[in-house]
């Protein structure tokens, strides 16, 4: 499904780059595949990482986020307690809402920042090997960009990462050092309108396999 966003305007007035969004769930192997794009020379937005530097950094950001959950979600030292705020979240679909209201426009504006200078930085660049036979692009890694449209308004194509659930588990698992019964409470807060994806990649074998599904999909991709 192409999106057509040729007339965003970014910060400094220049034009958006093209961006391909990579999405899926949790431990699907969208970070694997955007490290790949990443070895290949493609700016990767990572969206999670991004949201928790804001909230390192944005004050505001962070006290509305208190503001919404109570004081409890601060350490001792005054940063954000991560692990407390994530056990809030995604606990009911209401406070999963709350704070995407809060955080997602900074994300949003953060990222439109970093375009800019992506779009600055390869400004007058032709296709290359770099972006696999293409002009230069970027990619945005989000989980949640499905169903948040004013994600999906910045993005040109959609690429979504799949494995088997138990796969999935088994990943998140070993990656977050939680129980299986946290990760499949996250998981089903996590919707996806699959008529929005634009291409599939299924991460089901090694990462060598990952590497070769993931240059193919974006060879043939159309952006």
């Amino acid at each position: 499904m192409y999106r057509d966003t040729g007339d965003l305007r970014l910060c400094g007035g220049g034009e958006a780059m093209r961006t391909v969004a990579v999405t899926g769930g949790i431990g699907s192997g969208k970070s694997a595949v955007c490290a790949i794009l990443s070895s290949h020379g493609v700016p990767v937005y990572d969206s999670d990482s991004a949201a928790k530097g804001l909230y390192a950094k944005d004050d505001s950001l962070l006290d509305a986020i208190e503001e919404a959950f109570g004081c409890g979600i601060r350490q001792a030292d005054g940063s954000l307690d991560k692990a407390r705020l994530s056990s809030l979240a995604f606990s009911s679909p209401e406070r999963l809402r709350t704070l995407e209201s809060i955080v997602h426009p900074a994300v949003l504006a953060d990222f439109k920042r970093w375009n800019a200078m992506q779009s600055s930085r390869f400004e007058g660049s032709g296709a290359s090997d770099v972006f696999f036979g293409k002009e230069p692009f970027c990619v945005m890694e989000s989980a949640i960009i499905l169903d948040k449209p004013e994600f999906l308004s910045v993005v040109d194509r959609v690429v979504m990462v799949d494995a088997p659930l138990a796969l999935r588990l088994k990943r998140a698992c070993g990656r977050d050092g939680v129980p299986p019964e946290r990760i499949l409470q996250r998981i089903a807060v996590q919707r996806f309108d699959l008529s929005k994806v634009d291409a599939f990649i299924h991460n089901d074998g090694s990462l060598e396999q990952l590497r070769s599904e993931t240059e193919k999909v974006f060879t043939g991709l159309k952006i």
